[in-house]
């Protein structure tokens, strides 16, 4: 089975940005221990601050990969763009977020996203990842 993690942009400052949102660690070292605890999964791992190159990803892997995992960041309640993407490509997407997005300020409350996505996990910090995991095993 084949994953792809796709973070957005400012997640490349985790482990430094706002520790009492998103908390202490690194998303490089995450991602080591959600290798380790699916060593059978082939999981893959882009982050882009920049919205054609996350565009640019998704059609990449998008009609080769079992499932996408996308932390769109900002991008989740601005971007037209990304969701039409993800309608583009075959490869199912789960939205994933770090921070409970609906009780963050308001215009963080609507996702542009998530229509095109089969669902999504917020507010369960990194583990939420491993869940979309799960999800898709």
């Amino acid at each position: 089975m084949k994953i792809a993690i796709i973070n957005g942009p400012n997640l490349n400052l985790l482990g430094k940005r706002e520790p009492g949102i998103y908390g202490n660690e690194s998303f490089e070292s995450y991602f080591e221990k959600l290798k380790a605890q699916y060593p059978d999964v082939q999981l893959t791992y882009f982050q882009s601050n920049i919205e054609g190159e996350m565009i640019n990803h998704l059609h990449e892997i998008g009609f080769s990969f079992d499932g996408i995992l996308l932390n769109a960041g900002g991008y989740t309640h601005t971007s037209v763009a990304l969701r039409d993407a993800i309608s583009a490509i075959k490869t199912p997407v789960l939205e994933i977020h770090i921070s409970n997005i609906h009780a963050r300020e308001e215009f963080r409350h609507k996702s542009m996203i998530a229509p095109a996505c089969v669902g999504s996990i917020c507010g369960l910090g990194m583990k939420g990842y491993a869940l979309g995991v799960a999800y898709f095993l």
